[in-house]
């Protein structure tokens, strides 16, 4: 059907929109410029209690009328908008729905979609997500409000997201843009917020127990996945109420796309290593288990009680790209044989205090993560190399939000403020097996065991709003890191002893201006840090055909990012679009050093092809670009969303005195984007294509033997389309099936990620009880 132009066409939609709803409690009306507040907590997944209504007086509509209103209400399924709780600045937020219908396989693969970041692989097991051109240590990951970045978060891409399931998730958020002056250290690039599902203690009500059971089944067959996971949610008159649940899956060979070809000659790689049929990746597939445990306490309207219990465990993931690394026999390969990490925390609220805390959230954790590396030399040698390192962490934080002060009429301030300290203690331990003999002695470990370290910091930020037409932000940070190491001063290892104590400040703002109705010009101006961990500080590991050595000199990294740009919230358009600028100071990276700088009896150092070692650059880096993304609210069911994002970096070169002066930053994303069209049906049926693409990537470099950095050469690019469709009858069962990239086309090699999807077919199946 063809809706008719007529002057009465907005009314008859409204009037629609409004029988629609007659049977559902109302949606909450967004506001044209909602307050920042501080970060939401975590959303039930169950059914809430109806909202109590008042009755109206029914409309009395036209035959032509009451027979629009019936069609829109059949075909059309609007989905609730994703509220940010950064609203001010550039941020995007995919909600529980987005999770469901696109199946990703991991945290970092349901991130594919979002404006100006773009995700990296180079094991199947492992992702890490790039926020304006930054990954790994430069970027901070928050569950629920707790830090999950500690001091072994190494250089560049690290796949620690991974360790969160995405499927205990009711949401994740993206905060692009420096953002230190809420979350501390790390935070140049941006925030990764992940929000868990909470229990649904409304749905019981006050007068009994409820209860909501949930089996699902999820398959590939692009890489052999299978495995499920089961879950409960019960809760009791409204008051206490626990979600949990145990995962598992097994992932085998993934089988790509087609060939990868190198950037520099285009022919087929090295590394991945691909089996005889020429589509099948060696050095992919692992073993997952997951477990999870939410307890809420609702005391009464004011205070709430939380004790949360989250852990994933993965076995014998293969890091891709060693295995083989290109320099070195094809039977080589390391496997990480067990990678853990458990987060047991509690967490207190208070809403509706007094005017100097209104809102209360303090929160007290405990983290460990474990790692145990396998290096075996090849089928021709007897020779393996074991590593094992933990990180315990005790973390507390503080987060308070004052009531709204109402200053004089239409002048609004609301201030929240806080504190955050995370403590961990560092045991690493590395040892050499001699198959043959059976006979097994100690090497030099991956990090000075024993080591220490501190992050910690008191915030505040302000909001003034003025008018309902302007918003400014503005706040600031103090920081103190401690960072402590013993040495071991024998000719063999030659560690020296850390002792060092960063203290300082960055501050933040910004202005919002509501232009019309729904429409916002947004510009932030804000600074962020990294102070060097014990990563930067102790590791020593192998890089490529070399080995990386530890630097006890590194002072932190310090950024400065500019962003402008507009918000349109529109009953038939979402869009946000902004250009930004980062400055980064004193920016850290690897650089090469001598063989007379060795340990004097070192003999891994002194044999090496190559050595290198982290060390801050003399002068100020730069990264710019533009980021988007648009959404339409199309009649009859339909919506389109699009993203896409340009980057590009520069900085002094490494290497002083050798031209040229200035070089392209390394690891900076290609111009890429994603489209989505979808269908959805308000009986449950759902259908959507989804593009992903990356345009060429020219801008590439590597330091050569003589430390020139020179150009890799030009990418051919990608482009993966997916299909998808399903049926939800909520709460009672969901199937998601998704025929990943139909074309068929070659995953090719673009930066340093080597993995992607097969063709293949992935199939959910949930049924709740």
């Amino acid at each position: 059907m063809v809706f008719p132009l007529r002057s009465s066409w907005l009314v008859v939609v409204a009037v629609g929109v409004l029988a629609r709803s007659a049977a559902a409690a109302p949606a909450p009306v967004r506001k044209s410029m909602p307050q920042e507040t501080s970060p939401k907590g975590p959303v039930p997944e169950g059914p809430s209690a109806p909202a109590a209504t008042t009755p109206s007086a029914p409309t009395k509509l036209t035959r032509e009328a009451a027979e629009q209103a019936r069609t829109v209400g059949r075909t059309t399924v609007r989905g609730a908008r994703a509220d940010s709780s950064h609203d001010t600045r550039a941020a995007s937020v995919v909600t529980r729905r987005d999770l469901e219908e696109r199946l990703p396989r991991s945290a970092p693969d349901a991130l594919r979609f979002e404006p100006g970041v773009y995700v990296q692989q180079t094991a199947h097991g492992q992702g890490s997500p790039y926020v304006r051109g930054l990954t790994g240590q430069q970027t901070v990951m928050m569950f629920d409000g707790i830090r999950l970045n500690n001091s072994t978060f190494r250089y560049g891409p690290n796949q620690y997201f991974f360790t969160i399931d995405s499927r205990t998730l009711q949401k994740l958020e993206v905060l692009r843009g420096a953002s230190s002056t809420r979350y501390g250290s790390d935070a140049m690039g941006g925030a990764l917020l992940a929000t868990p599902i909470d229990p649904a203690l409304e749905a019981g009500g006050p007068r009994g127990w409820y209860g909501h059971s949930k089996a699902m089944m999820r398959t590939g067959t692009a890489d052999g996945e299978i495995g499920g996971r089961a879950q409960l949610d019960v809760g009791y008159k409204g008051k206490v109420g626990l979600f949990g649940g145990v995962g598992y899956r097994d992932v085998g060979l993934l089988r790509a796309g087609g060939k990868l070809l190198s950037p520099s000659t285009g022919q087929p790689v090295k590394s991945p290593l691909f089996a005889a049929d020429g589509v099948t990746q060696r050095g992919t597939g692992f073993r997952e288990f997951t477990a999870d445990a939410r307890l809420v306490y609702q005391v009464n309207d004011k205070h709430r009680l939380t004790l949360g219990y989250y852990d994933y465990r993965q076995f014998d993931a293969p890091r891709t790209d060693r295995c083989p690394p290109v320099t070195a026999p094809q039977s080589e390969c390391l496997t990480y044989d067990e990678q853990f990490r458990t987060l047991v925390y509690g967490a207190y609220d208070v809403q509706d205090g007094p005017a100097a805390a209104e809102t209360v959230r303090w929160t007290v954790s405990y983290q460990h993560q474990h790692e145990r590396r396998r290096f075996d030399r090849g089928a021709d040698s007897t020779y393996r190399i074991i590593g094992r390192d933990e990180v315990y962490s005790l973390g507390t934080g503080l987060n308070i939000g004052t009531k709204n002060f109402r200053l004089a009429r239409g002048v609004d301030l609301k201030v929240n403020y806080g504190l955050d300290a995370y403590f961990d203690t560092l045991r690493s331990q590395a040892w050499n097996t001699f198959l043959d003999v059976g006979i097994t002695t100690p090497t030099t470990s991956q990090y000075a065991s024993g080591s220490r370290y501190l992050t910690s910091g008191v915030w505040t930020e302000a909001t003034l709003r003025l008018f309902d037409r302007v918003e400014l932000r503005a706040g600031g940070r103090g920081s103190l890191v401690v960072a402590k190491a013993p040495g071991n001063l024998d000719p063999m290892v030659g560690r020296r002893p850390i002792d060092q104590t960063w203290g300082g400040g960055v501050a933040g703002g910004g202005v919002a201006v509501r232009l019309l109705d729904g429409v916002r010009w947004i510009t932030n101006l804000d600074q962020g840090f990294r102070a060097p961990n014990l990563d930067d500080l102790t590791s020593r590991q192998a890089t490529g055909a070399g080995q990386q050595y530890e630097n006890p000199n590194l002072r932190p990294e310090r950024a400065l990012s500019l962003e402008t740009g507009f918000k349109i919230e529109r009953p038939r358009i979402e869009l946000q679009l902004f250009a930004f600028q980062s400055w980064i100071d004193r920016l850290i990276t690897r650089v090469r050093f001598d063989r007379d700088q060795c340990p004097p009896d070192d003999n891994i150092c002194g044999a090496a092809i190559y050595n290198v070692t982290l060390a801050n650059i003399a002068g100020t880096s730069h990264i710019r670009g533009v980021d988007g993304a648009v959404r339409l609210f199309l009649p009859k069911g339909f919506g389109m969303r699009a993203t896409a994002a340009y980057t590009w970096g520069d900085g002094p070169n490494p290497v002083a005195g050798l031209d040229p002066v200035r070089v392209p930053l390394s690891r900076i994303p290609p111009l890429n984007g994603t489209v989505e069209i979808n269908w959805r049906h308000r009986l449950g049926l759902f259908a959507s294509t989804a593009l992903r693409w990356a345009r060429p990537q020219t801008r590439l470099t590597e330091t050569d033997k003589n430390d020139q950095r020179i150009p890799l050469g030009g990418t051919p690019g990608f482009a993966v389309l997916d299909l998808r469709a399903g049926y939800r009858l909520q709460p009672h069962a969901l199937v998601v099936l998704v025929l990943e990239n139909v074309t068929n086309a070659a995953y090719r090699y673009h930066g340093s990620s080597i993995n992607g999807p097969g063709r293949g077919l992935n199939v959910l199946i949930e049924v709740g009880f």
